[in-house]
């Protein structure tokens, strides 16, 4: 495992005037750059081959006629070409980041396409975060996110070991056959209805036996959806909520929007799909922000316990809004310990009130790293 004192060695040797934000061509980089730039430092983005026009050509920073030369046109100064995004942990690629005084923005992206042990002990480039923190997001560690909830006290849905015992609408959540960082989601509401779906899916080649050996069963909770977006500032011990917002999927956002006869004469030819396309903003009323909150605040001082330091910047917990005998609660059915996907998060209000401004993650993130430098305490937001 890279040590800390092997981060603050490498910083070191960096010149804090000229630091560059740098994340993996996808997810959120975007994001992650244009907050880099608002706050005055450079971006660098490593793109796979054949992927990384979006950087390379869309949104490159240049100067344009019209625009503000302060601001400029675009948000991607460097691009770092690559066969395959896994090759980012090969010495050549941490040498040129090294060499850009690079400061990097980790996603799910960069854990889903690299392995996992190769970032904890070779991936020689700070990392703004916890970088031992993201295995807990693998359900197949013992230390996962349920456990992190548990400890912290936070609501889940019912898990079913097994699944002759389910006993309400369950979602059970296996990898897909075509793509193992995707879940293949599906509903059930007794046994019988499990081994059918299952037995289906497995035809279909959508699912493998040992995905559906190692899925998580687990109840499917009736409410509303919101993800909570925080952000925890250890240079202040402050928790802030950025935003809130809900996912976009495919095929099922569209299967909803047809009428019930034509979901019908559709599931004869298609199986429901849950993978991600987007977000959406969605606000929540204010007497459910101290319960995001408490939930936030309990969550970080677990995560310092079990995985010292703990959360550094962004996380997010995916809940659903439960209302048992007229009592709202949330109840929390996934995790993000890194950066959420979600640029839709600073079109909701929460930031504003704290700023005055419209925050996106990757400016919060920007201004943290800034701070941390002025203060001299990068070594306290970086691993």
């Amino acid at each position: 495992m890279l040590t800390q004192k092997d981060v603050r060695k490498i910083v070191a040797g960096y010149d804090l005037n000229d630091i560059t934000i740098g994340t993996l061509g996808g997810h959120s980089a975007l994001d992650v750059c244009r907050g880099a730039k608002d706050l005055g430092f450079k971006t660098v983005v490593v793109c796979q081959k054949g992927r990384e026009k979006t950087y390379s050509h869309y949104y490159r920073a240049r100067q344009d006629k019209g625009v503000d030369r302060s601001v400029g046109k675009g948000v991607v100064d460097n691009v770092i070409v690559v066969d395959k995004f896994a090759d980012i942990t090969n010495g050549g690629v941490q040498e040129k980041l090294r060499k850009l005084n690079t400061i990097f923005i980790h996603s799910r992206y960069f854990w889903v396409y690299c392995n996992f042990s190769d970032i904890e002990n070779k991936f020689s480039v700070p990392i703004f975060g916890t970088r031992a923190l993201l295995r807990a997001e693998e359900r197949d560690q013992q230390r996962n996110q349920y456990f992190l909830l548990e400890k912290a006290g936070i609501r889940t849905p019912k898990r079913f070991s097994d699944a002759r015992k389910i006993d309400r609408l369950a979602i059970v959540k296996a990898s897909e056959a075509a793509r193992s960082y995707e879940r293949g989601f599906f509903f059930a509401g007794s046994y019988d209805d499990y081994a059918k779906k299952s037995r289906q899916l497995l035809q279909q080649k959508a699912i493998t036996p040992d995905s559906l050996k190692k899925a998580v069963i687990e109840e499917f909770i009736i409410g509303p959806q919101i993800n909570l977006n925080f952000f925890y500032s250890p240079l202040t011990g402050e928790l802030e909520l950025l935003g809130t917002d809900t996912r976009r999927q495919t095929n099922i956002d569209g299967l909803l929007r047809l009428t019930a006869p034509e979901q019908l004469e559709a599931l004869k030819s298609i199986t429901p799909k849950y993978i991600e396309s987007g977000h959406i903003a969605v606000t929540m009323k204010e007497s459910l922000l101290e319960k995001a909150f408490e939930a936030g605040e309990r969550f970080v001082a677990a995560t310092k316990k079990f995985y010292p330091p703990g959360i550094i910047g962004p996380f997010a917990l995916q809940a659903a809004v439960s209302a048992e005998q007229g009592k709202e609660e949330f109840v929390v059915f996934d995790c993000s310990l890194r950066i959420p996907g979600s640029p839709g998060t600073r079109y909701t209000p929460y930031g504003h009130y704290l700023y005055g401004e419209d925050v996106s993650v990757g400016k919060r993130i920007a201004m943290e790293v800034k701070k941390a430098a002025e203060e001299k305490r990068l070594g306290d937001v970086l691993t």
